[in-house]
């Protein structure tokens, strides 16, 4: 699966909501979330364990400012708390990264509101080809379009990962 996608530091959550929400946004609810991040040589493979979002991901992306394009392979489960000790022993943990997460769609397109621990307030936009099949021009066409209408700054977009800020930050 592919995506386009975004993530900006956010100086005013509560505004970027009232925008999607005056967009016709459907809320999902907060999802509270430890992101585990496993050792591996190439992408990145993360443990989601929220109250709304639970699943193993592998991912790979560029780390560069603005829509970016990353393919990834995502697999559910309600008991990944009995998978984790087998990805911690054979792999190793690289860090977690602990967030609330306001989540939010219009149509196909995912919205996070996220505050991290450690790092602050944060904005994602996520256009994914989950059902229909787009392309990634028209992806990131669509990201474009919610930079603008969320008044994204480009100075405040962010090329790496909260795992990547985690570990530059120690």
């Amino acid at each position: 699966m592919k995506n386009v996608e975004i993530k900006a530091r956010c100086f005013d959550p509560e505004k970027v909501e009232k925008i999607l929400l005056e967009n016709g946004a459907d809320y999902k609810g907060l999802d509270h979330q430890t992101d585990t991040y496993f050792n591996v040589k190439t992408g990145r493979l993360k443990m989601r364990q929220g109250n709304i979002e639970k699943s193993l991901i592998f991912y790979d992306r560029p780390n560069k400012k603005g829509p970016k394009q990353s393919t990834f392979n995502l697999y559910k489960s309600e008991n990944l708390e009995e998978l984790k000790p087998l990805l911690e022993s054979s792999l190793g943990v690289m860090v977690e990264v602990k967030k609330h997460r306001k989540i939010f769609f219009i149509d196909f397109v995912k919205f996070h509101i996220d505050e991290v621990e450690g790092l602050g307030s944060f904005v994602e936009i996520e256009a994914g080809d989950l059902e229909v099949d787009r392309t990634v021009d028209e992806l990131r066409e669509l990201c474009d379009y919610y930079i603008d209408l969320l008044d994204i700054k480009e100075e405040n977009l962010v090329n790496i990962s909260y795992s990547d800020m985690l570990m530059i930050a120690d």
